[in-house]
């Protein structure tokens, strides 16, 4: 069950001949996590597909507009609203974990989780 994205429209990501664009690694992650997440049931893409186009809609709404139109920012300000509407987690860890992962050097994509432990047969 991969994730129905949108290929036109105000939600559909950036595309370079019909790939997927990432300016930086973190948008990469972003959308990963987006789309894990709702792999696993923690929301509908519709669902997402709403907040983001609600997030679109604001930005193109605010007067000012003193923020440059970043996509994926506005990506992951979705992803939190849709978690967040959810209870599924809070926006402050939906926020400190995006920070994180912004945080990582490029090429740390491979499973480094601090959770993931070699497990070795003899006794240490």
């Amino acid at each position: 069950m991969s994730a129905p994205l949108d290929i036109e429209g105000p939600a559909a990501p950036p595309r370079s001949n019909g790939e997927l664009v990432f300016a930086e690694p973190w948008e990469s992650r972003a959308f990963g996590m987006a789309v894990t997440l709702y792999e696993a049931g923690a929301f509908t893409w519709p669902e997402f597909q709403a907040a983001l186009i609600a997030r679109i809609a604001a930005w193109e709404a605010s007067a000012a507009q003193d923020e440059p139109y970043d996509y994926y920012r506005l990506w992951l300000a979705a992803l939190e609203d849709v978690l967040a509407g959810r209870c599924a987690v809070s926006t402050e860890e939906v926020t400190t974990r995006a920070q994180i992962l912004a945080r990582r050097p490029a090429g740390h994509d491979h499973r480094d989780h601090p959770d993931h432990h070699e497990h070795h047969d003899h006794p240490h």
